[in-house]
């Protein structure tokens, strides 16, 4: 028996992470994003508490690292947790482009290859809807700009290692 428990107290957390569960039956960690604006975020898990901060912008992405009733912890691209009612959250995902890269550009490609010939560049922060993972790259429509200053919505491919919002090698349609 002493021999299981030093065996399990050695695992990674990492190997329980997708594995834990919440009141609402989903697994914990997982990735969501802002249904709406603005957003309040609170220090605790009801209304009673204080305002932390407000997010002012629809469609980011957040990491869902806690439950509690109707009461979602939430952790952003910054660090930064905080409590929100479910139903300021959707299933839909999205992600960020290279938020820990200050400057330089990532590219939105035709295709899943790095062959494939870039449809725009997107810079560090940008927030992407993303469609699809297969364990490397994710289909995303973004707003971007080609390159010659025209800047638009484009849809294509981001290597799934340049997006914050999506987990390494996770694969969703």
């Amino acid at each position: 028996m002493a021999a299981a428990i030093a065996f399990l107290l050695c695992l990674p957390l990492a190997a329980f992470a997708q594995t834990a569960t919440g009141p609402s039956g989903l697994p914990l960690p997982r990735f969501a994003t802002l249904r709406s604006e603005p957003v309040n975020v609170r220090v605790g898990p009801g209304f009673r508490y204080d305002v932390a901060w407000v997010y002012v912008k629809a469609a980011l992405p957040v990491e869902i690292v806690q439950e509690f009733d109707v009461w979602r912890k939430i952790r952003d691209y910054d660090g930064q947790t905080g409590w929100v009612h479910q139903n300021l959250l959707s299933g839909k995902r999205g992600g960020v482009v290279t938020p820990w890269a200050k400057d330089g550009q990532v590219a939105l490609r035709g295709r899943a290859s790095e062959d494939a010939p870039v449809r725009a560049w997107l810079t560090p922060g940008i927030v992407l809807s993303v469609d699809s993972c297969d364990g490397k790259w994710c289909a995303a429509t973004a707003a971007g700009n080609k390159g010659d200053g025209e800047r638009g919505t484009y849809s294509g491919f981001v290597r799934q290692a340049d997006i914050w919002g999506v987990y390494e090698n996770e694969k969703f349609k």
